[in-house]
């Protein structure tokens, strides 16, 4: 059972009030906990969100593009983390989190998507990152379902897996041990007194007091009440939808390992689970707060992984499933203070939610106690995007 607030208590009070129980604001409560800090977490559905869509591909090098190279040390920071933090979690929690170190095989359809990938080859080489071209024979042979017209690849084995689900069931229990509280009920405005965040208002009316109110709440960070102008970035939700499939005994093994590539101009890729699951995603669409799964989106999806894996068209498709990402200004997730003392934001992190889970607890955890970003996160401030006279004094005051 979760700990809820009594019935007739109009105010409680902790050290971090999260707001948001997805596995952002999830990991951000137990890395508090951790820290010997009070903490509760205000979420109507406490282990939902988008991690309930996501594949859980931890790809950090195969999504590596142009431009990004700030947010690339980020991501591959909390990628070296996840071992450790995957046994630490599992042991924690008790739970499996279906964390899986099989790599990812990035393929080329045709002469563009090849050239591509070449360049994609050499900017993770400049990048430092490990990464192997293989001939389209050698995809072949390495994953032999793979479509007989397969020009070439990108094997990296540093690229994992892990299940979104059991990782946020695994974040619910942990917390739960640590003594975090949760209110199962949705925030409705932020409070504040003596210009600083004190805490939050929920739909019944009771107030929750904090000395540090987290927003963690995804694509929904914006749509509580009471933050001041300027304070909050945008940040807008873009809809994914996201299939599972299975894969009967008789086909296995159907993949040994992450497939994806680009078709018409679409990433699509095939996330294989241990339990016979097959994940196949994505689509990118900015329809504001939409989650219909359409016939549309369906039919693209099957239609271009059938194009990457042909025998993907004899599998039961099992699930359809629509989610938000939380996008930021600059697709960067944003950690930390902001410009009203009191409040911190861990929101924006786009399509790294479920990869920079570990980098997020450990910066915010660092956040909450020291009140500054450590120095892998100064670069994601959501001061960064600070326009008024009152932000830009936050953004010079010396590290």
């Amino acid at each position: 059972m979760h700990p809820h607030t009594p019935p007739h208590e109009t105010t409680r009070t902790t050290d971090v009030l999260v707001v948001g129980g997805g596995i952002i604001g999830l990991v951000t409560a137990w890395r508090a906990a951790q820290r010997g800090l009070s903490v509760a977490v205000v979420d109507p559905e406490p282990g939902g969100g988008a991690a309930q869509v996501a594949a859980g591909m931890l790809a950090a090098v195969t999504e590596l593009h142009y431009g990004e190279q700030t947010l690339l040390a980020l991501n591959v920071a909390s990628a070296q983390r996840y071992p450790d933090f995957a046994a630490e979690l599992t042991e924690a929690s008790g739970r499996d989190l279906g964390y899986r170190a099989c790599g990812t095989l990035a393929v080329a359809l045709d002469s563009d998507d090849r050239a591509h990938l070449r360049e994609l080859h050499t900017l993770q080489q400049q990048s430092g990152l490990a990464s192997e071209w293989l001939s389209g024979r050698e995809c072949r042979r390495l994953e032999p379902m793979l479509a007989p017209g397969v020009r070439g690849g990108l094997r990296v084995d540093g690229d994992h897996q892990i299940d979104p689900r059991r990782l946020s069931a695994a974040l619910l229990v942990a917390c739960e041990r640590a003594g975090v509280i949760f209110h199962h009920a949705w925030a409705e405005r932020l409070s504040a007194a003596g210009n600083r965040a004190t805490g939050v208002v929920l739909a019944d009316g009771t107030a929750l007091e904090a000395g540090q109110t987290v927003l963690a709440a995804g694509s929904l960070s914006g749509r509580i009440a009471g933050v001041p102008e300027g304070v909050l970035p945008p940040v807008r939700p873009v809809k994914g939808q996201v299939l599972r499939l299975t894969v009967p005994e008789r086909y296995a093994p159907f993949l040994s390992r992450t497939v994806r590539a680009v078709v018409r101009g679409s990433d699509v890729y095939l996330v294989p689970r241990e339990n016979g699951e097959l994940v196949v995603g994505a689509t990118s669409e900015e329809l504001g707060w939409d989650t219909t799964v359409t016939a549309g989106g369906v039919y693209e999806l099957l239609r271009d992984a059938h194009e990457l894996v042909p025998g993907i068209t004899e599998l039961p498709l099992t699930e359809t499933r629509a989610g938000l990402r939380p996008g930021s200004p600059d697709n960067a997730p944003m950690l930390g203070p902001t410009a009203l003392p009191g409040l911190q934001l861990a929101t924006g992190h786009f399509r790294n939610g479920v990869l920079l889970t570990p980098v997020t607890g450990d910066v915010m955890a660092h956040a909450l106690t020291t009140g500054e970003l450590p120095d892998e996160a100064r670069g994601f401030t959501p001061l960064r995007f600070a326009r008024t006279p009152l932000t830009q004094r936050f953004m010079e005051q010396p590290a």
